[in-house]
């Protein structure tokens, strides 16, 4: 999503953004709401958060937004959202895949324009960024942030001027950005949402009394007590106004060339969610069973790493017939604020998040499930806490086939000189991580995983849904 690399290396992967709009047609203020909704998409982002809200019965309705870094509840408090009176509002939560992560950068984007003005929440990468910023910078726009949800941006307010309306410019725009997005945009007046023809990243529509929700993912529908409509289709665009909801499918490309994120499913989207009708806890219980199946082993207790890798436990359990049991305690106050240790510290920042069960584990042949190994520097460490903890064997078993690629759609997959699976063989990982077996999952399983829904596996086999960049958008990496 920008054009700089952060690095953490104590991290696994992360996704960079959640989106959440909502359009109320009795004229309530909706800062509260978006304010929850953004807080059931945390998992989405943890770096900043932003709310932006306007008045549809004004005459001349003004956008106010108040955005900052850190978490929801850091950024916003009781005072902060009473004082945003609004009854159509976008929010949104980041974490930088690609860039700095300053304020600047935060989102929603409030951009006034000739035409009024538009602000715009966005879910992605796009992979030909710097070609538009470089064609709109030596057109005249003056850029203020390193995002390339700025170009969008631009690209709209450009096009609006040669169209009748926002969705008409939004679509225009859309022919020329390539990559992965799902946009809210919010004019005055209206709310509208699209998702990239290829569906990488999820977007779906919701609706409480008489207001219309766009989300990320439904859990944020949940938690503000919204019944689900439906997903927004790759390549449409979903325009809410008072008069109701309006659907332009002009954009779409043929199903079988869709490429929806198969990691939404393996690890990023939370356990209660929905995406494109596929239940994300029934996927990982599928995805742990394949591995049973595949990659079988004599142990005494199955436990997941959490939280993203119970679900996979409890499906190798069920498979297997192994107990599946919580090795784990998760500290689950450590967010974006923690300290990690120095290098004179003798305090693990694994260790402080995560500690194992030493009475679950001990004296026990273990499989542990965890939904992928990224550099390897956090799996050898939890393998090692568990032989600590008394584990006498520990057999890890991996919801994810090994990544082999970076991502260029919206997910921080190092360069390939940083992947554990690069270069190496599955035994030469079992040896760097120290487990006794090792067992990732088999990459002509995830069609099944996902009931055939169409998916980019790029990260693990190099081959894209459209041609990546010939530099690293992120900043690292050379094709």
């Amino acid at each position: 999503m920008e054009l700089e690399k952060k690095k953490n290396e104590e991290t696994g992967l992360n996704e960079e953004c959640g989106v959440f709009g909502i359009y109320d047609f009795e004229g309530n203020n909706v800062a509260r709401t978006i304010y929850y909704g953004l807080f059931a998409l945390q998992h989405r982002g943890q770096e900043s958060a932003g709310i932006a809200v306007a008045n549809t019965s004004s005459d001349h309705p003004h956008v106010h937004s108040y955005k900052g870094m850190g978490l929801v509840n850091e950024v916003f408090d009781a005072d902060s959202l009473d004082g945003m009176h609004g009854n159509i509002g976008v929010g949104h939560v980041r974490y930088s895949t690609a860039g700095a992560s300053t304020r600047e950068n935060v989102q929603p984007l409030v951009l006034n324009y000739a035409k009024g003005t538009l602000a715009l929440a966005h879910n992605g990468n796009l992979i030909n960024a710097n070609e538009l910023r470089d064609e709109l910078s030596y057109t005249g726009a003056i850029f203020q942030t390193t995002i390339d949800s700025e170009s969008i941006a631009y690209l709209i307010a450009r096009e609006r001027l040669k169209v009748h309306n926002v969705e008409d410019a939004l679509s225009a725009a859309s022919r020329k950005i390539r990559g992965a997005y799902s946009l809210i945009l919010m004019s005055p007046r209206k709310l509208i949402g699209m998702r990239d023809p290829h569906g990488f990243k999820p977007l779906c529509i919701g609706k409480r009394d008489n207001a219309y929700i766009l989300a990320s993912e439904t859990c944020a529908l949940d938690t503000i007590g919204a019944e689900f409509v439906r997903d927004v289709e790759p390549g449409e665009i979903v325009t809410i106004t008072r008069d109701g909801i309006k659907s332009d499918k002009s954009n779409q490309i043929p199903k079988e060339k869709q490429a929806h994120c198969i990691f939404e499913y393996i690890y990023f989207a939370r356990l209660d969610s929905i995406i494109d009708e596929i239940p994300v806890q029934e996927a990982r219980i599928r995805a742990g069973r394949f591995l049973a199946q595949d990659s079988p082993i004599d142990a005494d207790l199955v436990i997941g790493v959490p939280e993203s890798g119970n679900a996979a436990a409890m499906g190798f359990a069920l498979e297997s017939g192994i107990p599946y049991g919580v090795g784990f305690q998760k500290n689950t106050y450590v967010g974006r604020t923690f300290i990690k240790p120095g290098q004179q510290s003798r305090e693990s920042s694994v260790q402080v998040k995560l500690n194992p069960i030493r009475n679950v584990v001990n004296g026990k042949r273990i499989v542990m499930i965890d939904d992928s190994i990224v550099r390897g520097t956090t799996s050898d460490r939890i393998v090692k806490m568990l032989r600590d903890a008394g584990a006498t064997e520990v057999h890890v078993r991996i919801s994810a086939p090994p990544f082999l690629w970076p991502c260029y759609f919206g997910i921080d997959v190092p360069a390939r000189d940083q992947l554990i699976a690069y270069n190496r063989s599955i035994d030469e990982i079992r040896q760097v991580i120290g487990a006794d077996s090792l067992g990732y999952l088999n990459i002509d399983r995830l069609p099944e995983m996902v009931e055939g829904l169409p998916i980019c596996n790029g990260c693990f086999t190099g081959k894209y849904p459209m041609e990546p960049p010939k530099h690293d958008i992120r900043g690292e990496f050379d094709a």
